[in-house]
């Protein structure tokens, strides 16, 4: 019997020790898996949902003016082709690229020296001075594919979360066939709105609906009030345009001029590219800053749900005009 008890004993000490080492090493062990296993099951979702909650944003930046490259004095396009030459991204040119006439010549000797390094990255738009030839021949075969659809020159691209439309705003070109309720353009852009519905959305053109300007029939176009009803019912955030040769900042409104801050367009005129300078008049309502004798872009910084604007002003001026906005259609939720 005690030797019974004793070869027990020898077993039983062993099994002690190797129980004691389970206990220690199993946890760590199953720990290790824990943190190695394929994502499945419902915990490791919480975590996919935590790491893209922190993951950093996707942003898009959009940076341009109008009302660029006069052939008789290019110091002005040079100037704000510096500053376009120092931020990545996307470029609008947003109409009276070339003058006088938006020719061929035009465009090769004089946008061509100065924004033309940027042609590969540059969605631009249709100005009045394109269309001196009535069909803007000049415009269309500078920028072939680009320009969108020959003849029509209106077009839609993404920007991330963002839905960017490119407007024709030579509302009286013939080819165009106007901008008013069902005129070709506008069924256009009703229909591409349409498309994306939960989209952040920002339009470009050379006309403004809402301006300063001195001379009003050139400031203010009433001719595109019926594309603001269709942005402003898609809850579309900002409208940029040129023209004017100044720079003017609206709050957001409706397309009555009325101060909407909840679904208001902001619209931003930023004619600054480099041609000449614009006086402006007194303020008009809900205009909020205005400038006109700097030349420089206003670059856009395009991010899920919201967006911030920077004017960069041309080397030795020192106006500056920044700020930011939420998104109408997907807010994020931090705003």
């Amino acid at each position: 019997m005690p030797g019974y008890i004793r070869k027990r004993k020898g077993i039983a000490r062993p099994c002690f020790w190797g129980l004691i080492l389970m206990t220690v090493l199993v946890p760590t062990h199953a720990f290790a898996q824990a943190r190695t296993a394929p994502l499945s099951g419902h915990p490791q979702n919480g975590k996919v949902r935590a790491m893209k909650k922190g993951a950093p944003e996707q942003t898009f930046v959009l940076v341009g003016a109008g009302d660029i490259a006069g052939c008789k004095n290019l110091e002005g396009a040079k100037a704000t082709a510096k500053l376009i030459e120092q931020i990545p991204g996307t470029v609008f040119a947003a109409g009276d690229l070339a003058y006088e006439r938006g020719s061929a010549e035009n465009f090769k000797n004089c946008y061509d020296p100065t924004w033309g390094r940027f042609k590969d990255r540059t969605k631009p738009a249709l100005g009045n001075h394109e269309y001196a030839n009535r069909t803007a021949s000049g415009y269309f075969q500078y920028w072939g594919a680009q320009a969108g659809p020959a003849g029509k020159g209106y077009y839609s691209y993404d920007l991330g979360d963002w839905h960017i439309v490119a407007l024709n705003t030579n509302c009286d070109a013939k080819s165009l066939g106007g901008c008013a309720a069902g005129s070709p353009e506008e069924t256009w852009l009703k229909g591409d709105l349409a498309k994306h519905p939960n989209a952040c959305i920002l339009a470009y053109g050379h006309h403004a609906l809402f301006s300063s300007g001195v001379f009003k029939s050139h400031a203010v176009h009433p001719e595109l009030k019926q594309l603001w009803e269709d942005l402003y019912a898609a809850r579309a955030d900002l409208v940029l345009a040129g023209h004017e040769h100044s720079y003017e900042r609206f709050a957001p409104q409706d397309p009555e001029g009325k101060s909407d801050p909840t679904n208001g367009i902001r619209e931003i005129v930023v004619g600054t590219g480099g041609r000449s300078h614009d006086l402006l008049g007194f303020a008009t309502p809900n205009s909020e800053a205005r400038e006109w004798e700097t030349y420089g872009v206003l670059k856009l910084t395009l991010s899920p749900g919201k967006y911030t604007w920077e004017f960069v002003p041309e080397e030795g001026k020192t106006f500056h005009d920044s700020g930011s906005g939420v998104c109408h259609n997907h807010p994020t939720e931090s705003n």
